[in-house]
């Protein structure tokens, strides 16, 4: 049940996958509903039933480059990083997600010599390519995924 591809099928496969489920079932014995064979579907997923299979996907982001638990590589303001993606949240569907990055070490972001801040994670908000609309004042994203 952890394979990638059967935890990123969308809501309308899962509902096609019900709806071939209920007419195998009804040509082998006896027909059940739709409503079971949803349920069907979620206990199959692990889930206590259609409702809480529902509200885990609609809440899933849909930016298909990234999973919780990747590494990735990248810039913040102008630094280089690498670490795992913690947590992905659709902010504008299918243009912009805010996403948050435990660094496998510690950053500093800032430029100057007589100061330093240094972070362990990075939140921002990136765009389908990876790539932060926000800009420093020197007009590079805050952040430049490597996907």
């Amino acid at each position: 049940m952890n394979s990638s591809r059967q935890d990123s099928l969308s809501l309308k496969e899962m509902k096609q996958q019900a709806r071939r489920l209920r007419s195998d079932i009804a040509q082998d014995s006896a027909p059940i509903s739709h409503s079971k064979s949803l349920e069907m579907v979620a206990h199959q997923r692990g889930f206590k039933d259609w409702n809480t299979l529902h509200a885990s996907a609609s809440n899933r982001p849909d930016f298909e480059k990234l999973s919780l638990g990747d590494t990735v590589t990248g810039r913040y303001l102008g630094q280089s990083f690498r670490g795992e993606v913690v947590a992905i949240r659709t902010i504008k569907l299918g243009q912009l997600y805010h996403i948050s990055i435990q660094l496998e070490q510690a950053i500093d972001v800032v430029t100057f010599e007589s100061f330093s801040n240094f972070r362990r994670r990075l939140n921002c908000s990136v765009d389908h390519s990876g790539v932060s609309p926000a800009k420093t004042s020197n007009g590079e994203p805050h952040m430049i995924l490597e996907l």
